[in-house]
């Protein structure tokens, strides 16, 4: 059993990074695993429990970095990384989380986490710098940046600059 449902979870993260979580049905769940659609239902009653299952497999696979503990620039180099390590999989499920309530439940500890570490930033830098750190935080400002061709260490010097510029335009 336990056997069968790693099958279905790792299907499902292929299938998410694929086509994303929108897109991904559960007869292609199925299919991948090599199980039934009663199988995938057994396992996973409804889309939060597959969600979740999901999340912790890809957490586990790609973890997501910790980086409250460092200076600003370093902390978002080692974020902007991870971005592009994960960029199809992050671009799909950011994408999906705004039509599939269950999948924005799942993803609401990181979203927590980059809110405490904005505010912990925006407090040592004081001013109105926490949203603009926060804006630094998130995943779509790293893909404009990288859109836009800069590394993911460029990108990290370029927001901590503007973040220093919030920070001392208070």
């Amino acid at each position: 059993m336990e056997e069968t449902r790693r099958r279905i979870v790792d299907a499902t993260v292929a299938l998410h990074e694929e086509v994303g979580p929108g897109r991904t049905t559960v007869a292609a769940v199925a299919d991948r695993a090599g199980v039934s659609r009663p199988t995938v239902y057994a396992q996973f009653p409804d889309e939060l429990s597959l969600f979740a299952a999901c999340s912790a497999r890809f957490r586990e696979l790609h973890p997501y970095p910790h980086i409250n503990d460092l200076a600003l620039e370093p902390g978002l180099a080692l974020l902007y990384g991870h971005f592009a390590e994960n960029r199809k999989m992050l671009a799909h499920v950011q994408r999906d989380a705004r039509v599939l309530p269950a999948l924005a439940e799942v993803l609401r500890p990181i979203d927590e986490y980059l809110d405490a570490v904005a505010t912990a930033h925006g407090a040592a830098l004081g001013g109105d710098s926490r949203p603009v750190v926060r804006l630094a935080l998130d995943f779509s400002t790293w893909a404009r940046l990288d859109d836009e061709g800069l590394s993911a260490d460029d990108g990290a010097a370029l927001m901590a600059r503007v973040v220093a510029c919030a920070a001392r335009a208070d």
